[in-house]
């Protein structure tokens, strides 16, 4: 599924309703470009999980941990880890875990990915503001969130 955005709202807006068809233990990998818009879905899904924070990049801190909402949100920029030490970090309990995770970088710890999990490629497009933002989904579970996001569920 391919979406073109002309604005940052209509990134978030998306991003809410995919919120809303998210389940504890999934696992979101968002890949684009600095500036091609990883960070405002991630503010659109926090939204839409119901956290009311502040939601910043976590380039230096590795994982920010966004406990209120409906589920929690974990956001990874897992950029520094690209000589390893993914498994030291317990990625996969956040993977496991009650919450949602965010994985940004997610190409320096694939082994450590569950089998399932939905991948979201930001590209800037030839417009100014214009993005290009698909999905493709690994495994059932995503795909049924796909087809929910396509039916306006």
């Amino acid at each position: 599924m391919d979406i073109k955005f002309t604005n940052s709202t209509q990134t978030m807006d998306l991003a809410k309703q995919l919120a809303s068809n998210l389940n504890a233990g999934d696992v979101l990998v968002l890949n684009g470009d600095l500036g091609a818009g990883k960070t405002t879905f991630t503010k659109g899904l926090a939204e839409g999980l119901g956290i009311t924070a502040t939601i910043k990049s976590p380039t230096f801190t590795i994982i920010r941990e966004y406990q209120e909402g409906r589920l929690p949100l974990y956001h990874m920029d897992v950029y520094r880890l690209e000589n390893g030490g993914g498994e030291e970090l317990g990625l996969d309990e956040y993977f496991a875990g009650d919450g949602v995770s965010v994985v940004e970088w997610a190409q320096f710890v694939e082994d450590e990915l569950p089998d399932e999990y939905l991948s979201i490629n930001f590209k800037r497009t030839n417009l100014e503001n214009e993005r290009q933002v698909s999905f493709v989904p690994h495994g059932a579970h995503f795909k049924q969130v796909i087809e929910g996001l396509i039916n306006g569920n």
